[in-house]
């Protein structure tokens, strides 16, 4: 690696080389993807223009299940740190790019492996499940890992003598406790995307459109999912849309997965959820850090690489597995 490429790796987190201003830059990304065999996965969030470059969008479980079974050298993860770091830890042997290695997320940053650790040790003889927004080290630290498509299944599917500690999502462990009738011990982390939405700002919003559907991701506060008329997953609240004859629906998650939605039911309006600012909708700062260029280059010199110690894959991919057959079982 050249030192300017090292420079901007640590000081930017991607690499700023100047593009062509001439090239079809979507046409040399689809053309890179075929001499490479790359496979670029994109999470709902992303930005519009990235989704529709996609070979898979989806939320983590989807995205998870994709990186296990791509036949790809090469993925081109447009997502966040924690999903890049997932796709490696079930692909060991594929290159693993991501366009920024700076697009972190708060929910993982909120809860430290060490500190995690000697939360542990407090409960002995408690089975651990931490939500995939984590990362490697923490998930290496568990029994099984969770998404928010199948956390309610993968509790249900163990004995109700089990007792569970359940992070780092407290939002996300409140409402499977409530789904599940489950005492589970909670780490006390959340995401901020997700913990912002204006209670005020969304009863209003109900009161201009009353003939709306609002729904929420399960990572919302519980004075949020209180309201909603339905809780889901990112797929899970693209497949109601889809599905519900409502032809309004309020959005309480990341704005950009309303691309998708309206894609899916061009007839149909969606609102993003306001957040408690002067935004009109919830845009996750980390997700938007990928860009087109920042994906092109990324592409082009298979640059910043995501990687991982032998040992913390080895551990990590066992709950991820554990997952993965559970959501196999239970047909998600």
């Amino acid at each position: 690696m050249n030192t300017t490429f090292e420079r901007d790796l640590d000081a930017k987190g991607y690499i700023d080389e100047p593009i062509d201003p001439t090239i079809d830059i979507i046409a040399e990304i689809q053309r890179l993807k075929k001499e490479k065999n790359a496979v670029i996965l994109a999470h709902y969030y992303q930005d519009a223009e990235i989704q529709d470059i996609a070979d898979y969008i989806g939320d983590s479980l989807g995205l998870s299940q994709q990186a296990a079974k791509t036949d790809a050298d090469m993925i081109v993860f447009a997502g966040v740190h924690f999903m890049a770091e997932t796709a490696k830890i079930l692909s060991p042997s594929k290159k693993v790019l991501l366009p920024d290695l700076k697009a972190g997320c708060s929910l993982s940053d909120s809860c430290p492996p060490h500190l995690f650790a000697k939360f542990k040790e407090q409960y002995p003889d408690h089975l651990v499940i931490t939500y995939v927004n984590c990362t490697a080290e923490l998930k290496a630290l568990s029994d099984i890992v969770c998404t928010s498509s199948n956390a309610v299944e993968i509790v249900e599917s163990l004995p109700k003598e089990q007792k569970i500690i359940f992070g780092p999502d407290k939002n996300l462990g409140d409402y499977v406790k409530k789904k599940t009738g489950r005492d589970l011990v909670l780490w006390n982390g959340a995401c901020m995307v997700h913990e912002i939405f204006s209670q005020d700002k969304i009863t209003d919003l109900r009161k201009q459109f009353p003939k709306a559907k609002f729904i929420a991701h399960p990572e919302c506060e519980d004075h949020i999912l209180a309201q909603a008329d339905y809780i889901g997953s990112t797929s899970g609240m693209l497949k109601y849309t889809i599905e519900d004859s409502a032809q309004e629906f309020i959005v309480a998650t990341e704005s950009g997965i309303l691309h998708q939605m309206q894609k899916s039911s061009p007839t149909k309006i969606f609102i993003p959820a306001p957040p408690n600012n002067v935004c009109a909708c919830n845009d996750c700062p980390h997700m938007k850090l990928n860009t087109l260029e920042k994906l092109y280059n990324c592409l082009y010199y298979e640059l910043p690489e995501v990687d991982l110690p032998a040992d913390v894959i080895d551990r990590a991919k066992k709950p991820i597995e554990r997952m993965l057959e559970i959501s196999e079982r239970f047909g998600l």
